[in-house]
């Protein structure tokens, strides 16, 4: 059979047109953010986490540590929003966003006041680790630094069968650098506080940091600042100290 004229010049073209390929976009920073919304959280201290989320990333000072490409600096992080409670209970509620722009920061903040309360069950630690550390392989993005931020008013109070928060952190520390956690108290207590130092957080440089309810905005401005890649240094640990960036494959 005989091709027409047209038919053949279509088929050519086609055989001809470049392979496109899915890249990934190399950041300073690949942050998940993992934020309990349990039942021991009543509905306005849920609407004083989400609207702490975003009014940090409103943040002006925020907005420049993230864009600013002193030093070698791409500008640029990813980053995410995960809702979890108990076991089998945690959804990604804003996916993986880059921000590169004051617009795209403020964008991102509206993307969080948007989200809506979607558990108030129990509180499963190592089901939150496990759901959000595998995303990191997948999420299209290539960090200098890979992190899992992770609040919480509680400890872990549901286990998943067979599984342990111990064993969930060794998984996640496998695929990311760092799991810092905010703990969010009434009335701060030593307890709940080592428990995410000596259960949760793990990483060189990780930090735990302790705030109420009303604090709760300031708390994590101060936290993503100490995670978010500094213009003068390659990464600022808060605790931890200055450390070196280094890819993660």
């Amino acid at each position: 059979m005989r091709l027409s004229s047209r038919l053949l010049a279509a088929a050519c073209a086609v055989c001809a047109a470049p392979v496109v390929s899915l890249a990934t976009v190399t950041v300073d920073l690949e942050l998940s953010l993992v934020v309990d919304v349990s039942g021991s959280i009543s509905n306005a201290e849920f609407g004083l986490q989400r609207g702490g989320y975003s009014a940090a990333f409103r943040n002006a000072s925020i907005q420049n540590q993230i864009t600013n490409t002193l030093n070698g600096r791409s500008g640029k992080i990813a980053v995410n929003v995960i809702y979890w409670s108990g076991a089998n209970e945690h959804t990604e509620v804003v996916p993986w966003t880059l921000l590169d722009s004051v617009a795209a920061c403020n964008a991102f903040a509206d993307a969080i006041d948007l989200t809506g309360r979607v558990y108030d069950g129990q509180t499963c630690v190592q089901g939150a680790l496990d759901f959000s550390s595998p995303a990191f392989a997948t999420n299209m993005f290539d960090g200098f630094r890979k992190v899992i931020d992770i609040s919480s008013d509680g400890d872990n109070n549901q286990l998943e069968p067979g599984r342990t928060v111990a064993q969930a952190r060794a998984d996640a520390l496998s695929r990311v650098d760092v799991i810092n956690a905010l703990v969010i108290e009434d009335a701060p207590s030593t307890a709940l506080l080592n428990y995410y130092q000596t259960q949760v957080i793990g990483g060189t440089g990780a930090f735990a940091l302790q705030a109420t309810f009303q604090t709760f905005a300031t708390a994590i401005a101060q936290k993503l600042t100490f995670e978010i890649p500094t213009p003068g240094a390659a990464a600022l640990l808060g605790i931890g100290g200055l450390v070196g960036l280094r890819r993660r494959r």
